[in-house]
């Protein structure tokens, strides 16, 4: 099904957020690793999980509409030196997703692409509901127990 080039491009644009997650989440759940807080590892492996399935989805939908892959773009991401600073570059990660997935949403219900749109939905649900919900509750559990109790707690 040949679609709007302008679709295709916007799933590009999505695209590129899956895979520098994916990059960031695998550098970051390899620091916790290698730190022995092996709660945040597995959880932050399970996010990279996710990503992939989001990044599957776009890609697929990307070909259905006879349409190429960027699977080189990547967005600007920041790979963080301490547990604090990875949290709030994922949670940030997360959010300019979010706004973004907002913005070809609504697109897709311009052009009356509801299949695209709906898929969409879904990824903008786990992206709000589980990642960033999950990233702003660490970062609150981190300031009421402090960074010493917090990181005890994910070994």
């Amino acid at each position: 099904m040949k679609a709007d080039n302008k679709v295709v491009e916007q799933l590009n644009r999505l695209l590129a957020f899956e895979l520098t997650s994916i990059d960031q989440y695998t550098s970051h759940s390899r620091q916790y690793e290698d730190m022995g807080l092996m709660k945040l590892y597995e959880r932050i492996n399970h996010e990279i999980d996710d990503e992939r399935r989001h990044a599957d989805l776009l890609i697929r939908r990307i070909l259905f509409l006879e349409g190429e892959p960027d699977m080189a773009n990547r967005e600007k991401h920041t790979i963080a030196s301490n547990v604090r600073e990875m949290l709030e570059n994922d949670l940030q990660l997360e959010y300019n997703n979010a706004k973004t997935l907002r913005e070809v949403i609504q697109y897709c219900e311009q052009e009356r692409d509801y299949v695209t749109r709906d898929m969409l939905i879904t990824i903008l649900r786990d992206t709000e509901e589980d990642h960033a919900y999950w990233l702003r509750i660490q970062l609150g559990l981190m300031d009421k127990l402090g960074e010493e109790l917090y990181l005890q707690s994910m070994k």
